[in-house]
């Protein structure tokens, strides 16, 4: 009775309100970010570097007549071949007058235009010679504030700290402010602040409000100086063997995109208290040579031991990545290490060729001295570590190829190569194939692997796309890799498949549909006793998704999808899974609101069959929840624009479960069976 009641408050919501979404997220990027939770649960998401640099290109389009390699590549929409195409058409033909010539450009189809649309413009003006005194003064000012909380209060909340220590210490509202200022797509600066929830505020060990504060000063084009930044930054080297704190996705249903592709330098000004650095760096650019160096120094949370055996010598056994500052344990390991980090990046690039040189080293206050389990046998230890590598890039006419040759200051080898190649108007293909030893380490990287780091890992990837028409698109891929040497939970070296074939119908602006299948085997341990080696098994998991996106009129767009998943089908441990929802999206143009709606069942055996599921949420953040058990999920997600200057958004969501009386565990444990979410946010431009 209850979910016909919300079924039918469901519908006649959608029959009664308009609006308009602007968050620029594709369907593409919404299976991206579901696979990165799925690969890697421990993962939170707060980079929201991309968004940001998407919404800006929409207001500061890049100019195509003027863009270069590595400004096409931030769109992360075209492959190296189509920008080489490109820029060979632009220095053939001249100056672009008109968008629609792209349709003359080999490798360019209507889709991949409509993609890149809203973020591009053709400008035949000159640009004006941007002095300092403009770069300070004619640019946006944007304050952004952010609150949510969890209405139901887990047992972190409501322990007696009388009788126990381990308990949150702060409230259960997260926080987060954020000020950038920023002149068109080359000067900006900010400052932003978060509070997890749980932290505490202005008392306690945060006598000084947020647990986390960022500032950065961001310059570009400045004669030869082609980057500058000051304060907090990331770093982007090659394939991601050696660094790569910018937000990357890895395998996917855009099965082209495998190469990693940025400046070396951009600005930080995201969540995420991990990967970035804290300091200088700047970026030199002359004809086809660029030179970049980069210093950092930052404390970071750390788990610090004493151990009394050495005569009181310290050190740390790991170090701590999630960001959390709640109970007695996380604040002690808060900021404990100290990180020093210094690099440096020489490239060489002309039309078709592109090479660089790359080293980094790290120094720390503490050796980083690991548990003596088997799986950490060849795991970094020590004060002192350092990568160093060579990556490449060839392009001929519609062959492009890449790669990185990376290692460590003990010569322990990592290497990727890859293929792209647009074989015809119809098919383009992709290899890569991965070799990285069992004694490679390295610290911020993201490469192209099965594994969440770099290490330990042998591979081969293969993708194809294929057009049979204008509105059907075939993308599949197969991935077969291995893990030379023992893994958390797999007591022995193994093997592992990945396979996807996802079908793409797109008949016209008003619907949009796609069906995948997803194939792929893992070991694990046959079972889970740390005190004793154990054999592995397979553990197959198989997916199947549709998905239908239909615009109503230029008001509503109807979103529906259907998912099931097979967890080790003919084994011992099997579950199956089922994930059902229906999206309402509003869209009335020249309106200030703009609403979504989401009503969802799920149903699992257990965890393994769990499954993830994208949601619509404020502007600049991310929400991937993971769903098991039994259930249904609705949420309203609302967005008013007062003026051109103030926008509001509001977004509350429920959870409820048929089959629980408790929700989570440890201390995020809830008893009962509902979890209720609200998030509120308001962003402020002048």
């Amino acid at each position: 009775m209850k979910i016909s009641l919300l079924y039918l408050l469901f519908f006649f919501v959608l029959a009664n309100v308009h609006a308009q979404l602007n968050e620029p997220i594709t369907s593409i990027t919404e299976q991206q970010l579901e696979n990165s939770i799925e690969n890697n649960e421990e993962i939170i998401i707060e980079d929201d570097s991309y968004l940001q640099q998407l919404l800006r290109y929409i207001q500061n389009p890049i100019n195509l007549n003027t863009a270069d390699f590595f400004e096409l590549s931030q769109l992360r929409m075209l492959t190296s071949i189509q920008i080489h195409h490109f820029i060979l058409y632009r220095t053939l033909i001249g100056k672009l007058i008109d968008v629609y010539e792209l349709q003359s450009i080999p490798g360019w189809d209507k889709s991949t235009i409509e993609k890149i649309r809203p973020y591009i413009n053709v400008s035949l003006q000159v640009t004006v010679l941007n002095t300092f005194k403009s770069r300070l003064s004619k640019g946006d000012h944007l304050i952004l504030l952010r609150t949510s909380q969890v209405f139901e209060l887990s047992t972190g909340y409501v322990s007696d700290s009388s009788t126990t220590t381990n308990f949150y210490s702060g409230s259960p509202q997260k926080l987060f402010f954020r000020y950038t200022y920023l002149y068109k797509n080359i000067f900006q600066y900010g400052i932003l602040a978060e509070k997890d929830a749980g932290e505490q505020f202005f008392k306690g060990k945060q006598k000084h409000g947020f647990d986390f504060y960022s500032a950065h000063i961001f310059s570009q084009k400045i004669g030869i100086i082609k980057s500058l930044a000051l304060g907090d930054f990331t770093v982007n080297i090659g394939q991601g063997l050696t660094q790569w704190q910018s937000l990357e996705f890895k395998k996917s249903s855009d099965v082209i995109h495998i190469k990693r592709e940025a400046d070396v330098l951009r600005p930080y000004n995201s969540a995420g208290e991990i990967n970035f650095h804290r300091g200088i760096g700047v970026t030199l650019e002359k004809n086809n040579w660029q030179f970049t160096f980069f210093g950092s120094y930052k404390n970071i949370d750390a788990n610090r031991v004493v151990d009394t055996t050495q005569s009181q010598d310290e050190f740390v056994s790991a170090l701590q990545t999630s960001g959390y500052h709640r109970t007695k344990s996380e604040l002690a390991d808060k900021q404990v290490q100290s990180q020093f980090a210094y690099g440096g990046n020489f490239s060489y690039k002309n039309k078709k060729l592109h090479l660089s040189i790359s080293g980094i080293k790290y120094k720390f206050k503490f050796p980083l001295i690991k548990s003596d389990i088997p799986y950490h046998a060849y795991t970094f230890f020590g004060k002192r570590f350092s990568n160093y590598s060579i990556d490449y890039s060839y392009t001929y006419k519609n062959l492009h190829y890449f790669g990185e040759l990376a290692f460590t200051g003990t010569l322990d080898k990592a290497f990727i190569n890859g293929i792209m190649l647009s074989s015809s108007s119809h098919v383009d293909l992709s290899f890569l194939y991965r070799n990285i030893s069992k004694l490679y380490n390295s610290f911020y990287a993201t490469a192209f692997t099965e594994s969440t780091l770099p290490n330990n890992e042998n591979g081969f990837y293969a993708g194809i796309s294929i057009k049979p028409s204008d509105a059907c698109r075939i993308e599949a891929y197969a991935d077969f890799f291995k893990f030379p040497w023992l893994r958390y939970r797999v007591d022995a070296p193994s093997t592992g498949t990945d396979y996807l074939v996802q079908l793409n119908y797109k008949p016209n602006k008003q619907l949009e549909i796609y069906t995948r299948y997803r194939a792929k085997s893992k070991a694990i341990n046959a079972n889970f006793d740390l005190l004793t080696l154990s054999t592995i098994v397979q553990q197959p998991k198989i997916n199947w998704r549709i998905h239908i996106n239909y615009k109503v009129n230029s008001a509503v767009t109807l979103r529906t999808r259907t998912e099931m998943t097979w967890f080790d089908k003919k084994g011992i441990s099997a579950e199956q899974g089922f994930l059902l929802y229906f999206d309402c999206l509003f869209k009335p143009m020249l309106k200030p609101y703009s609403v979504s709606l989401r009503l969802q069942y799920f149903e699992t055996e257990g965890y393994n069959s769990r499954l993830y599921a994208y949601e619509n949420d404020i502007l600049y953040n991310f929400s991937i929840p993971i769903f098991y058990g039994k259930g249904h999920i609705y949420y309203i997600n609302i967005n008013y624009d007062v003026d051109k200057k103030l926008s509001i958004w509001v977004k509350y969501a429920q959870t409820i479960y048929n089959d629980k009386t408790v929700i989570g565990s440890g201390l995020d444990e809830i008893k009962g069976n509902v979890k209720t979410e609200l998030k509120v946010q308001a962003i402020y431009k002048f």
